[in-house]
C-alpha cells in the first residue's frame, strides 16, 4: 500500500518563476535517495520546486511517485535543469520523441549530443519507449528509426550520417536503486576503508562466483601482475579449474611474469618459493616473452609444452578467454598483446556484453579502463592495497563498485576457502 498526498504543497521557495515543467519521478525514490539528489540538483542549479504529488511506498518493495514542478528564471536555465536531473530519473510528464541529428564528420558526435551514463535508459521513438542497448557511459546513442531501436555507441564508432541524439528530451535513465537484500553489496558500495568486514564481502564474492559458475552470467576477472608476485597466481589456478572465472583482462606484466613463473619459477627475478633474487633473474621475463614469440602464440606455447603451468595455461586448458591489453611501457610484448588501444577498447565491449559479475584485483588502470565500460547493472568487486583506486572507480561513475582495501593473497586464499566450502555444503 502507498500513502497518497495529492494536495502536498512542498516548495523550496515561495518566489514564482517564469518558466515551468512538471516532471515525474518513480520507483524506489526515498530509499535509493533518488528524490532528495532530483531536489538538491534543482536548488544547485539556481532553480525552485514544488511537489505537487507525491505517493510513498509503505512496504520495502513498493515503489513510490513525486509529480514535481521545476520552476527557473529563464528558458535555458530551466532546460539545463530538466538536462541535470534527467539523469536521476526525472522525466517531464509531456514527454516528446528524442531529437535526432545526423553525424556530418566521421569520429564526431554532433554539438548538443547526448551523453549517456551507466544506467539503464530509453529514448522515445514514434511515441514509444525503446530501450537503449550496449549501455555504456560517456557515449552517444544512435537510433534506428525503421527498427524503433537504440543503441549507445562510442565517438570513435560514429560515421557520416549515423543519426544521433542530441539533447535530453525524449530520453529517460532508470537510475539503479539500492539493493533490497541489504548485504555487502548494498551498504558498502559507496565507501572505501580498511576497516570493513571483509569476511562478510568475501562470503559474498564466493557466493556470486558461485552462482554464475553455471549461470548465463559471467564472471570476469581483471587482474594486474602483483597476483603472481605475491604468489597468488595458483589461487587463480584454482578458481579458473574450479569454473569461477570465465574472462580474463590483463596487461602483458601479469602474462609475462606468469609465463616466467611457469618457465624459471620467479616473477622479476625474484624466486618465488626462497624470496632470493635468481642469478640473472632480471633477464627471466624478457627470456619468457621470446619464448612465447619464437612460437607465436601464448596458446601455441601450451600446445608445444613450453607452458605448462600457471593462470594463462589454465585459461588455455579450460577454454577462459582472455584479453591482453598492452601499454607503452610494455616490454616485448607478448604476441597475444594488442597494442591499438582503441582495438583493446572495441575487443572489451564486445567480450563483456554476457558480463554480469567482475572482479578487479591489484590494477588501477586496467580497473578503471574496464569500469567506464560496464553498465551499473554489473556488480563490480576491487581489491587493492592502494585505496585510490576504488575511489577513482567512484569517482569515474563506477558506484556499484565494492572496493576491498587489503593484500591480494589473503584474500584471495580466504575466497578459494568460501568456494570450497559453499562446493561442500
Amino acid at each position: 500500500m502507498a500513502e497518497q498526498h495529492p494536495e502536498l504543497p512542498l516548495e523550496n521557495s515561495p518566489q514564482p518563476h517564469g518558466f515551468e515543467e512538471d516532471v515525474e519521478v518513480r520507483g524506489h525514490i526515498i530509499d535509493s535517495l533518488i528524490l532528495p539528489k532530483v531536489l538538491d540538483c534543482i536548488t544547485n542549479l539556481g532553480g525552485s520546486f514544488a511537489i505537487k504529488n507525491i505517493s510513498i511506498g509503505q512496504e520495502r518493495t513498493d515503489p513510490s511517485f513525486a509529480l514535481v514542478q521545476v520552476r527557473a528564471a529563464t528558458d535555458h536555465l530551466l532546460q539545463t535543469i530538466l538536462a541535470q536531473i534527467a539523469d536521476h530519473g526525472a522525466v517531464a510528464t509531456l514527454a516528446s520523441d528524442c531529437q535526432v541529428i545526423e553525424a556530418d564528420i566521421p569520429g564526431t558526435f554532433p554539438e548538443g549530443f547526448y551523453s549517456t551514463t551507466n544506467q539503464q535508459t530509453e529514448v522515445r521513438l514514434a511515441g514509444k519507449w525503446q530501450p537503449v542497448a550496449d549501455q555504456e557511459m560517456d557515449c552517444g546513442i544512435s537510433v534506428n528509426h525503421k527498427g524503433g531501436q537504440a543503441r549507445c555507441v562510442p565517438m570513435t564508432d560514429v560515421k557520416v550520417g549515423m543519426p544521433i541524439v542530441v539533447g535530453h528530451a525524449g530520453v529517460r535513465v532508470f537510475p539503479l536503486e539500492r539493493t533490497r537484500q541489504g548485504h555487502a553489496f548494498g551498504f558498502m558500495n559507496s565507501a572505501v576503508s580498511t576497516e570493513k568486514p571483509k569476511g562478510v564481502v568475501i562470503r559474498q564474492i564466493a557466493e556470486l562466483l558461485y552462482a554464475h559458475r553455471k549461470s548465463a552470467g559471467k564472471s570476469l576477472l581483471v587482474g594486474g601482475p602483483a597476483i603472481v608476485h605475491t604468489g597468488s597466481g595458483e589461487l587463480v589456478c584454482e578458481l579458473i579449474r574450479g569454473g569461477y572465472i570465465h574472462k580474463l583482462f590483463a596487461g602483458n606484466a601479469l602474462a609475462t611474469h606468469d609465463i616466467e613463473q611457469s618457465l624459471f619459477g620467479t616473477s622479476l627475478g625474484v624466486n618465488l618459493r626462497e624470496g632470493s633474487l635468481a642469478d640473472a633473474g632480471h633477464e627471466h621475463h624478457l627470456r619468457a616473452i621470446n619464448r612465447v614469440r619464437r612460437v607465436g602464440s601464448i596458446r601455441k606455447a601450451v600446445e608445444q609444452g613450453i607452458i605448462t603451468s600457471g593462470i594463462m595455461y589454465e585459461c588455455v586448458k579450460n577454454g577462459v578467454e582472455f584479453l591482453l591489453a598492452g601499454s607503452i611501457r610494455d616490454d616485448g610484448p607478448l604476441p597475444d598483446v594488442i597494442t591499438d588501444a582503441l582495438e583493446n577498447q572495441r575487443q572489451m565491449r564486445l567480450a563483456i556484453r554476457d558480463v554480469s559479475f567482475c572482479l578487479m584485483i591489484a590494477t588501477t588502470l586496467h580497473s578503471i579502463a574496464v569500469g567506464n565500460l560496464l553498465p551499473a547493472s554489473v556488480k563490480v568487486v576491487c581489491v587493492d592495497i592502494n585505496p585510490s583506486t576504488v575511489i577513482k572507480l567512484n569517482d569515474r561513475g563506477s558506484f556499484q563498485t565494492v572496493g576491498l582495501v587489503t593484500d591480494v593473497e589473503p584474500f584471495l586464499r580466504a575466497l578459494v576457502e568460501e568456494v570450497k566450502r559453499l562446493e561442500k555444503n
